[in-house]
């Protein structure tokens, strides 16, 4: 290639490059977008919830007559010195006259008790009632003026599952605390160290210890259980609490505030459950029922005319008085266990009389049997 055609081609493809950036440097760019900045975005100012209302409500309105309670006990050393402990519970006024309901537990073997009202203000407490079979008791404060704010009990029965409820009182000794749920079922029994408490309430709203004794409340602002227990492998509120029901605190409190103590019958019946399996080897012409095995003399039994074991035998390790009656009805209601009979002695009085049934033998015998009472056991005794 000669030399001058060289330069040729080089001028001519420097031409076309320069061409080549002129045309891309003019082509038009889309005008760039600005972002708005205008003011920050919120939310609109709805006020309180009404769920939020009816929580602020019921705990400014019922506070004032939530107390804490603190209970000194006196446990001794291997060397027999007195070390005195105390615990906390809650509690709620009942009337202006300075009866408070709380929980047996509470203040079970106290040496001394104290309040603290909703002014912080601390004032001695004697026992005036004692229900340990249903975990509950009654305490009296002198109170000062100003001092007792009573807390309405409910006097409807018509709870159910799902039915928000609140719960105040004292976990840990954080006075005042307010707690939320639902009950989660009712119709529970709750065993006791002295019997059981039928128809408790079960919730989630969170109870600690320390809650004890403390209401739970309707969101009307009305009692309608004392919280007592709960279900926990930690100790702590795992979601299941329970709650003695209203309706039981109402039927014993006239009978802890005249008597101290909770009038109840006296069966003055030793037994056991038959069962299928011991009805089997006994050949009992029931399978379900109470084996008498004992009657106590003068007892509500005794005086019906049952009749208890008069020959011993053994079954397995089991030492038993059989050929006595057996028990197959109390009032209506057939019994097959301890439980049974305390829930069908459980709302009754001495001086009332019911229809029994048993059998002796193969024969059964319907009776009336009149109930008495007998002082001096705290222990539900049958």
């Amino acid at each position: 290639m000669r030399v001058a055609e060289f330069w040729k081609i080089v001028l001519l493809s420097s031409f076309i490059s320069a061409g080549l950036v002129l045309f891309f440097l003019r082509w038009p760019y889309p005008e760039p977008i600005e972002a708005e900045t205008g003011p920050a975005a919120t939310l609109p100012d709805r006020g309180l919830t009404q769920d939020e209302v009816i929580n602020i409500s019921v705990y400014e309105e019922l506070t004032r007559g939530v107390v804490n309670i603190t209970s000194t006990t006196l446990e001794y050393t291997w060397f027999f010195e007195a070390i005195p402990r105390q615990g906390v519970g809650s509690g709620f006024i009942l009337d202006r006259k300075g009866h408070i309901a709380t929980n047996f537990h509470v203040i079970e073997g106290a040496r001394q008790l104290e309040v603290t009202l909703w002014d912080e203000s601390v004032v001695e407490a004697e026992i005036v009632g004692q229900d340990p079979v249903n975990d509950l008791a009654v305490l009296k404060i002198d109170c000062p003026e100003e001092g007792c704010h009573p807390v309405a009990l409910s006097t409807s029965g018509d709870l159910k599952v799902g039915q928000k409820v609140l719960a105040i009182g004292n976990p840990f000794g954080l006075r005042r605390t307010l707690t939320t749920g639902i009950i989660s079922s009712l119709g529970r029994s709750l065993r006791t160290d002295y019997g059981y408490v039928d128809d408790v309430i079960q919730t989630d709203a969170a109870i600690n210890p320390g809650n004890s004794g403390g209401p739970l409340l309707n969101t009307r602002g009305e009692v309608i259980g004392v919280n007592t227990a709960i279900f926990s492998r930690s100790g702590d509120s795992a979601g299941i609490g329970f709650a003695v029901p209203v309706a039981t605190l109402s039927r014993v409190l006239p009978d802890l505030l005249e008597h101290g103590v909770v009038l109840r019958p006296w069966l003055g019946v030793q037994g056991r459950p038959l069962g299928p399996r011991l009805a089997r080897l006994l050949q009992t012409p029931v399978a379900e029922g109470i084996l008498v095995e004992r009657v106590e003399a003068g007892s509500s039994a005794d005086r019906a005319g049952l009749q208890g074991g008069r020959r011993a035998v053994f079954v397995g390790n089991a030492r038993l008085l059989i050929g006595g009656d057996i028990l197959v009805e109390m009032a209506g209601k057939p019994v097959a266990s301890d439980a049974d009979l305390i829930r069908i002695l459980e709302d009754k009085r001495p001086g009332e009389s019911i229809q029994i049934a048993y059998y002796r033998g193969d024969r059964r015998i319907e009776a009336r049997m009149e109930l008495v009472g007998r002082e001096g056991s705290r222990r539900f005794r049958f």
